[in-house]
């Protein structure tokens, strides 16, 4: 069930934009062209690390499998542009420009877990965090969940994306987040603040 405030549309419009200046931004790899939130609130598209070099406000996704009471996490690898090594939720992502938010939810844990789930979308969230070498999340997040049985999920690691994962319960990541706030994302640590017993 979605919140009252997700009153705007979930699939990006196939309008392009334009952010101001003329910085010339590139990435490590091929380019992925993400949705940017204009400030009529209608999208655009712009390249991801430009998104966070810059500070824009896009799209984003993250997701949260359960087995009973426990999260799985994930370890980023440590080669991502940034966070790596640090402990997240089950998955995260952007939607590609023009891409459909419940099928970016779907293909992005099997690209980086090797997992399938029933998906369910839940409420829409907006947070900004400096995440480090120069880079900024200032997003929009479509949370999704979903039970599983973990016994019977077979992940596959996607090494360019996640370097281990682990099952832990509300209580145990409240616990170890203030102890151990570095070991975990700007963005989890957030969620986890907001979102005692990760209720979403």
């Amino acid at each position: 069930m979605l919140n009252a405030d997700q009153n705007r549309q979930t699939k990006p419009s196939e309008r392009t934009g334009s952010v101001a200046g003329d910085q010339s931004l590139k990435s490590t790899g091929p380019a992925i062209m993400i949705p940017g939130i204009g400030a009529d609130g209608s999208f655009f598209s712009i390249e991801k690390i430009e998104a966070h070099r810059r500070d824009i406000h896009h799209l984003a996704i993250s997701i949260f499998l359960f087995s009973g009471d426990e999260l799985l996490i994930q370890r980023r690898a440590i080669s991502k542009y940034h966070c790596g090594g640090l402990w997240a939720n089950t998955c995260c992502t952007h939607p590609h420009f023009g891409e459909d938010i419940v099928t970016a939810a779907h293909r992005r844990l099997g690209e980086e877990l090797g997992l399938k789930a029933d998906l369910k979308q839940r409420r829409v969230v907006e947070y900004a965090a400096d995440v480090g070498n120069g880079l900024f999340e200032r997003e929009r997040v479509h949370m999704f969940t979903a039970q599983v049985d973990r016994s019977q999920m077979i992940a596959d690691l996607n090494p360019d994306e996640v370097s281990d994962i682990k099952w832990m319960s509300a209580d145990q990541l409240a616990n170890d987040v203030v102890t151990n706030p570095q070991q975990y994302t700007p963005w989890f640590r957030i969620y986890l603040d907001r979102y005692p017993g990760l209720v979403f």
